[in-house]
């Protein structure tokens, strides 16, 4: 399955080295995020569930060349998730949102977002 990622890299830190145990796999449907080396867990997320993409960037980040992608998705178990301290961190964001955007009209699927507040709701009508 390695032939099919469309992007694939793992977690920096040290200087902007992969000393870590974290990878990040893209495929045209999902984004698969590994970690750990005696209790690994792997978590999947469809990418036509991702809602919201975002680049952070600190200082720190900035100097060896890193940047962090923050997600929001309508997954469950997976509601909000980071990709963490990897180069070309804005290129891989821009594909990122590119591929989810076509993944949602392959599927189509639409995001629809709802604003609820908990003091709405028939007990207000009186």
């Amino acid at each position: 399955m390695a032939g099919s990622y469309v992007w694939e890299d793992r977690k920096r830190i040290i200087f902007g080295l992969p000393f870590t145990f974290t990878t990040y796999h893209l495929t045209k449907e999902k984004l698969l995020i590994r970690s750990g080396i005696l209790n690994t867990k792997e978590e999947e997320i469809r990418l036509y569930r991702i809602m919201d993409v975002t680049l952070n960037r600190s200082l720190w980040e900035r100097l060896f060349g890193l940047g962090t992608i923050h997600c929001c998705s309508a997954d469950k178990s997976t509601p909000e998730f980071d990709i963490r301290w990897i180069p070309h961190s804005a290129d891989v964001k821009e594909t990122l949102s590119n591929m989810i955007e076509e993944e949602r009209q392959a599927k189509r699927v639409s995001s629809r977002e709802f604003m609820t507040d908990e003091g709405d709701g028939d007990d207000d009508m009186m």
